[in-house]
C-alpha cells in the first residue's frame, strides 16, 4: 500500500482559500476492543499531536471515497466505511493561531486489509481506551462525548 497521491493545489493556493472559506474534511474513526485508533501527525498543522485520521475532501469527491483514501495514506490500510458519527468543529485550531477553519464529518470505518502503520503522514499510531495528553482538543472532546475513550489521566 502506502500510496501517496499529488495534492491538486500548492501549499500557497492551499493557504490562501482556507483562511478565507471553511474546508470540509473527513475523520475517520476506527475503534476496537483495544480502543480508538490514533495516529500521532507527521505534518502540519498540529504536527505532534495525536488525532484521527483525517483530511480535506477533493474536489468531486465522494464522502466514501474520501475516507478511504484518507485511511490508505495515514493508516496504510483499507477499510469498510461506516455510518457519520457526526461533524467536529476546530474552535481550539483557530485560538491557537491556525489560519483555517476545519469542518470535520466523522465516520466509523472498520479495517478489512491491512494493519495500521506509520505513513508520511502519521510519525505513530496506536490505539487509545484513555486518551493521551496531547491529543487535539476538539476531536478529544468529540471521542470522549461519544464514550470510546476516557478523557486523559492528570
Amino acid at each position: 500500500m502506502g500510496i501517496t497521491q499529488r495534492l491538486p493545489l500548492s501549499r500557497e493556493e492551499f493557504d490562501s482559500i482556507y483562511a478565507k472559506v471553511a474546508r470540509l474534511t473527513v475523520e475517520v474513526l476506527v475503534h476496537t476492543e483495544d480502543g480508538v485508533l490514533l495516529t500521532r501527525r507527521g505534518i502540519e498543522p498540529c504536527l505532534g499531536y495525536w488525532h484521527l485520521p483525517g483530511g480535506t475532501v477533493l474536489f468531486g469527491e465522494r464522502l466514501v471515497d474520501a475516507v478511504r483514501r484518507v485511511a490508505r495514506n495515514e493508516l496504510d490500510v483499507e477499510v469498510e466505511v461506516g455510518g457519520q458519527l457526526g461533524v467536529i468543529e476546530y474552535p481550539s485550531l483557530l485560538a491557537s493561531g491556525y489560519r483555517g477553519w476545519p469542518v470535520g464529518l466523522v465516520f466509523a470505518a472498520r479495517i478489512v486489509a491491512g494493519v495500521p502503520a506509520r505513513t508520511e503522514q502519521s510519525a505513530q499510531v496506536g490505539y487509545f481506551r484513555t486518551l493521551p495528553h496531547d491529543v487535539i482538543h476538539d476531536q478529544a472532546a468529540f471521542i470522549a462525548r461519544l464514550g470510546l475513550a476516557a478523557p486523559a489521566e492528570g
